[in-house]
């Protein structure tokens, strides 16, 4: 097995205003990411051999042969993922730099998903057909069975899942980029009416306009780079495509293998953890991924969040960007963003203070999931 710990680095990032902007095209704002990351990185077009784009959602947009084209590129190696947020695109890109494919890759999303008002009223998946039958369409009706499965096992409060959000928004009122940054106290978040029971308002992400790019590169072309590198120490990934057929699939166990082979593959593990960045399409994968990757035990999820761990200050800061939750909907681009800046100390207000280790983990929902381990350290 290839070992690929410190063997790649990201090297520049770049992120778009969030929010709507009617007029853009999802590729033209992809573009425009991309052109930032690599001003971060230092770098010009002539210097990319590789490249990685995320199809948006429920449609043919955001193809390597449409952001080539458009941003001019002509790369030795080009690839487009249908469901690639943050890690996933990251690991190709790692992959495909080892297997000597490519040796500097720009990965790249671009939507404009409110302005164009996409109809997320859709379930997706390979059980798509079984969900809208039972009239889940939408993943919050799930995410919401998920944590009544939680409150069942473990007597967990829909205060204490609230707390996920009420961090979140404290990350955000420090973060300019962020769209939702209106203050919001415990008692704010109680007083929400229900959009799906038990699950509130703040407990689902917006949707919004938006673009990230991140360039990543072999560790010895990252030596010479402006920024320090911030260097992959470890990856791993697991799919759940059987979906319901899968042992208490709500509670999303196979996630607890993702930790597995990411902590045993790296040699790290949770209590080397500076920085956890979660994908929050919902505050209950906050609470699931907590337990999952090892920060706390089953069941302990709950008692954890509404002891402050995670809010400004806490042992355990999480989504410092205020997460798709408070920041904006891009797939978890944002956070990988983010974790990027935060190593780089580049956070200003709400900068926690020498960060070594960020873990970041994503989840396509029901279907599968991966984690990444980001350090400037090799």
């Amino acid at each position: 097995m290839t070992d690929i710990r410190g063997a790649t680095a990201i090297v520049g990032v770049g992120t778009t205003e969030q929010g709507q902007f009617p007029g853009l095209s999802a590729n033209e704002i992809a573009v425009d990411a991309i052109e930032l990351a690599l001003a971060d990185g230092g770098l010009t077009k002539a210097d990319v051999d590789g490249l990685i784009t995320c199809q948006n959602l429920r449609s043919h947009i955001g193809t390597d042969e449409q952001i080539g084209l458009l941003a001019g590129l002509n790369p030795k190696f080009s690839a487009t993922l249908d469901y690639g947020t943050g890690n996933f695109s990251l690991h190709l890109a790692v992959m495909a730099i080892t297997s000597g494919l490519a040796e500097t890759i720009v990965l790249c999303y671009g939507t404009n998903q409110r302005s164009a008002k996409v109809n997320f009223g859709v379930a997706v998946g390979g059980g798509a057909d079984f969900a809208t039958i039972s009239g889940l369409v939408h993943v919050a009706g799930p995410a919401a069975m998920a944590f009544r499965r939680h409150q069942h096992l473990y007597g967990t409060t829909e205060e204490q899942l609230g707390w996920v959000s009420v961090a979140q928004r404290e990350w955000a009122e420090r973060n300019p980029a962020a769209i939702f940054r209106t203050p919001m106290t415990i008692d704010d978040y109680l007083a929400s009416p229900y959009l799906v029971e038990p699950l509130r308002r703040p407990d689902l992400t917006m949707i919004s306009d938006g673009g990230a790019a991140i360039v990543v590169t072999s560790a010895a072309r990252a030596a010479d780079r402006p920024k320090a590198p911030v260097y992959v120490l470890g990856m791993a990934e697991q799919t759940a495509l059987r979906g319901d057929q899968n042992p208490d699939n709500l509670m999303r166990p196979w996630l607890g293998d993702v930790a597995s082979r990411l902590w045993s593959g790296s040699g790290l593990g949770p209590q080397d953890v500076d920085l956890l960045y979660i994908q929050d399409a919902t505050s209950v994968w906050v609470l699931q991924m907590l337990e999952w990757y090892g920060f706390c035990k089953p069941g302990e999820a709950g008692p954890f969040l509404a002891e402050g761990h995670t809010r400004p200050g806490g042992s355990l800061p999480v989504n410092t960007n205020g997460g798709q939750l408070s920041e904006s909907y891009m797939w978890g681009w944002l956070h990988l963003c983010e974790a990027v800046r935060q190593l780089r100390r580049e956070c200003g207000d709400r900068q926690v203070d020498g960060p070594e280790i960020a873990v970041d983990c994503s989840s396509h929902d029901f279907l599968k999931g991966a984690a990444s381990i980001l350090s400037t350290h090799r």
